[in-house]
């Protein structure tokens, strides 16, 4: 992994670190999913996993650290690894399905710490599906929103990427 790419990283962390925050006073609406997901799709699975356990310690020190970070990780890192293996093969599931999806695959993640700790999950999950569904619309309006920006990025890190090869050769 090249400097360059460590650079994007990092400010995708910070992007999702803040987005985290500035949403926090929605309930389950966070942008860190989403970029989470175009991360792995168009940077590959490792780099979803780093940005994964980035963004999640990085924002929990602001927002709080719990069990229920382990099973952020977890889920987040699961998310970006699928991601990454999608992004490889054309034809992959639409973006937006994909993100509801993950929405709601968080939240069950998520409700294994009651579960992991009170020995109750159905009442836990089936309370929280609303907030899940927030999740998942938030995904899905995030890389609406999100993805022609930063793939248009990443597209440059793979011109220059490119280009760098080209020149050393």
């Amino acid at each position: 992994m090249n400097t360059y790419k460590l650079t994007l990283l990092a400010l995708l962390a910070a992007l999702a670190v803040v987005g985290r925050s500035v949403f926090a006073f929605l309930p389950n609406v966070q942008p860190v999913t989403s970029l989470i997901i175009i991360c792995g799709l168009v940077l590959g699975p490792l780099a979803a996993v780093i940005l994964a356990v980035l963004t999640t310690f990085l924002s929990n020190m602001l927002l709080g650290m719990g069990v229920w970070t382990i099973w952020q990780v977890t889920s987040w890192v699961l998310i970006g690894l699928v991601s990454g293996w999608i992004g490889k093969y054309p034809g992959r599931l639409p973006i937006y399905v994909y993100a509801v999806i993950c929405g709601y695959f968080y939240g069950f993640i998520i409700s294994l710490t009651t579960y992991s700790i009170a020995g109750k999950f159905w009442s836990y999950y089936l309370a929280g599906l609303p907030f899940d569904t927030y999740h998942a619309i938030g995904n899905a309006v995030f890389i609406f929103v999100l993805y022609p920006i930063i793939s248009h990025f990443f597209k440059k890190y793979a011109t220059n990427r490119f280009q760098l090869q080209n020149t050393n050769h």
